[in-house]
């Protein structure tokens, strides 16, 4: 009898306990059997008491938050879908009513009707290059982008640059490093460091280019095609901009040619003909793509200013490829690293986080989304076009999927000598099972599939 007693009390206090527990929704519960049985595990209860399971036991589920939905976030709409954009997502928000600008609204489902994992206050992480004014000059275009345009940027800027053929961007340098990307057609660069060695190269479609701060240089586009040249450049400063740009002419302009002509040993009337204001960017006389540069007396400089990246393998990954260019490859380039990336349809760039430096990424191909996680329950996710820019402050966990039905490709630019990264599968593969276990309430099964060499792009998930 005292057994019987004794074994009704245990049940119903049993009962009250698990009775009192914050479960959340019902809907998204884990079954306790459907849970994997563990070694000894303390689960969390709430303030002042814990439950300790033991081995052969079920793991009951964390009851000290709800969990998370289960509701799908999908983008509502891409470039391939003809649904009208509206701000409805589910049973949330409503149609507009008035004025919309449609295009907009198309390449940017998840502003319009944001999934509801987005929380908080991020700052704009997009900036369409097209949306950036654009000096129009003879022989070419420059556009910009710094933190005027995109206040998050506040570690690297970016300026896109067209040369008809022949064209140049005059002698000058910076206070700041420059890294170029060539996107199409090939620039000829020139330089002379310091200790007075020279440098002629030609970089071409898919290759950099990376010049020190203040060491002087001008860039050409070749004749070796009709349509000259078009590329990228950053510069390690978030404020960068044309006052950060010292320019042969614009200096002579505004010296007094009696002092230009002491300097160089020679006549005022020498100087005659030089310009009264910058040229900046002016057309001139292509030279041969295989131009060499003067006889040097002091020798040329024997770290190379470009590299080949167009020649590098990428590496394959289950969803597509990546390569990477740092000082590891490219030693001169100490303030600039970078990854081009391809991702397949359906799949995504894996999530991870940057530990020391901030991304600045540059959509070539393709559409994508991003959510960027900032912390203390803030995230926001965006969509992206070629042409667009994107940003990811230091230590901001994010990922990018390929949203459209061809290749996506993208470059993720670093203020950094060595590209490095933290990869969310790979974290959670190397730390204890039971400690994730306890975190997430996943199966042992689960856990033991995790990748522990990290994949970068993950392929379509074959198993939904």
């Amino acid at each position: 009898m005292n057994k019987l007693a004794a074994a009704v009390f245990c049940a119903v206090l049993y009962s009250r306990v698990v009775a009192a527990l914050p479960v959340g929704d019902d809907s998204h519960a884990t079954p306790v059997s459907s849970v994997s049985s563990s070694p000894s595990i303390t689960v969390a209860l709430g303030e002042g008491a814990v439950a300790t399971t033991t081995s052969g036991d079920a793991v009951l589920p964390s009851p000290t938050v709800p969990y998370a939905s289960d509701d799908p976030n999908y983008w509502l709409w891409n470039e391939t879908t003809m649904e009208d954009p509206e701000p409805i997502r589910g049973s949330l928000g409503g149609s507009i009513l008035g004025p919309q600008n449609v295009p907009i609204d198309k390449q940017n489902p998840d502003l319009l009707a944001a999934p509801t994992t987005d929380n908080g206050d991020v700052g704009n992480a997009k900036w369409p290059f097209g949306l950036s004014k654009n000096r129009l000059v003879s022989g070419g275009w420059i556009r910009t982008q710094n933190v005027e345009q995109m206040p998050l940027a506040k570690a690297m800027a970016g300026a896109n640059i067209r040369l008809e053929p022949g064209a140049i961007r005059e002698l000058h340098w910076h206070n700041v490093a420059e890294w170029a990307y060539v996107l199409e057609g090939s620039t000829q660069i020139t330089s002379v460091d310091q200790l007075g060695r020279n440098y002629v190269a030609t970089v071409n479609k898919g290759d950099l280019w990376y010049f020190p701060p203040g060491i002087p240089h001008s860039l050409q586009a070749t004749n070796d095609s009709a349509i000259g040249t078009e590329f990228l450049l950053i510069f390690p400063s978030g404020t960068f901009g044309d006052d950060n740009t010292f320019l042969l002419t614009d200096w002579l302009a505004h010296t007094p040619k009696e002092v230009i002509a002491k300097n160089f040993q020679n006549s005022i009337e020498d100087w005659d003909q030089i310009p009264s204001r910058d040229l900046y960017i002016f057309p001139g006389v292509a030279l041969p793509s295989d131009q060499k540069p003067p006889f040097d007396p002091n020798g040329q400089i024997p770290q190379p200013f470009f590299f080949e990246f167009s020649k590098v393998k990428p590496t394959q990954y289950s969803g597509e490829t990546v390569k990477i260019a740092d000082s590891t490859t490219f030693p001169i380039s100490t303030e600039i690293a970078v990854s081009e990336v391809t991702v397949e349809p359906g799949a995504m760039r894996a999530m991870h986080w940057h530990p020391t430096q901030d991304e600045w990424g540059l959509f070539l191909e393709g559409t994508a989304r991003a959510t960027i996680y900032a912390a203390s329950g803030n995230a926001q996710t965006f969509d992206y076009q070629p042409g667009d820019i994107s940003y990811v402050p230091t230590g901001w966990g994010h990922y990018i999927e390929n949203t459209g039905n061809t290749t996506l490709r993208f470059l993720e630019i670093f203020n950094t000598d060595r590209f490095e990264d933290v990869s969310l599968e790979q974290w959670l593969a190397l730390t204890p099972p039971a400690l994730v276990k306890q975190h997430l309430q996943l199966s042992d099964n689960t856990i033991a599939k995790f990748n522990k060499t990290k994949n970068y792009v993950v392929g379509p998930n074959k198993s939904s």
